[in-house]
């Protein structure tokens, strides 16, 4: 009686678990960039059940037989393994703004806190009065020499990274100094956009928002493969409110459930105290 209370809640405190997992999903169906959590279980070790009238074995001119024979298995209840993001390309969405930076294929921009460099596939960017790129919480975007520094609507970045300006109107006034003068309406490369992978990426861990942090399980950062950035697009998120919507009545009717196996035994083991044993 009472393993099946204790099986019962374990499957209880489960489901509220993975409720959490799609409450957070459902929040952030329009965060930029958000990519969804699964929530991944596993069951404690099964108990083998016997007979336990009769032990020992039985014999007879042709053999011997089991006088406790297995019965069948009995499940001790299930536990949260882990919390699992699926990192899933999302959707594309066209905004028209420079500062509004996609990437296609598997990667992340590299952003620096004062928590040291996180990971964001979230692209919706800004420009802070230093002329530095930064995210809407003000973390730089970083390039492979440092926080990007540009000025709005001057600036164009190519499909592998490269940020491109008009040299006259957008490098800081001691670049040009060096620069002959007939080079400054050409195009000029700047930075390129400091892209990381990790060989692990499912080892890598939520900081809020859509931020991530290498462990060492991920790995170090590394160059990405086949990654393309767009610039004038957003990725959305791979949330599906749909799928979320039915997930979370499944996991409502999967908890009503369990509620109700720890009732039943609470009655019978209450039966069994007051009205049998008694």
């Amino acid at each position: 009686m009472l393993r099946g209370i204790y099986t019962g809640a374990t499957g209880m405190i489960a489901q509220q678990a993975r409720m959490d997992v799609v409450a957070n999903n459902l929040a952030n169906v329009d965060q930029t960039g958000f990519k969804k959590d699964l929530t991944l279980f596993k069951s404690f070790p099964d108990m083998l059940i016997r007979r336990i009238n009769d032990d020992g074995l039985g014999i007879t001119p042709a053999g011997s037989y089991d006088t406790m024979p297995l019965v069948g298995k009995l499940g001790t209840g299930v536990e949260v393994n882990e919390v699992y993001t699926q990192f899933d390309q999302g959707s594309l969405q066209r905004t028209e703004n420079n500062l509004d930076i996609a990437l296609e294929g598997r990667g992340f921009f590299t952003v620096n806190t004062e928590r040291g460099e996180r990971y964001t596939r979230d692209g919706a960017f800004t420009i802070n009065q230093e002329g530095v790129i930064v995210t809407h919480t003000g973390y730089p975007l970083m390039g492979e020499n440092g926080p990007i520094r540009v000025q709005e609507n001057n600036f164009i970045i190519n499909e592998r990274g490269e940020v491109t300006v008009n040299a006259n109107m957008s490098l800081d006034p001691r670049d040009l100094v060096s620069m002959a003068s007939n080079d400054w309406a050409q195009p000029v490369v700047i930075d390129r956009l400091k892209l990381a992978d990790f060989e692990n990426v499912r080892e890598l861990k939520k900081e809020g928002g859509t931020l991530y942090r290498e462990t060492e399980f991920s790995g170090p950062a590394l160059p990405p493969g086949e990654i393309k950035v767009i610039q004038g697009f957003l990725e959305k998120s791979n949330v599906s409110a749909v799928r979320e919507m039915v997930d979370m009545i499944e996991v409502q009717r999967s908890y009503e459930a369990n509620q109700k196996t720890i009732h039943t035994h609470d009655q019978t083991l209450g039966k069994l105290i007051n009205e049998i044993i008694r």
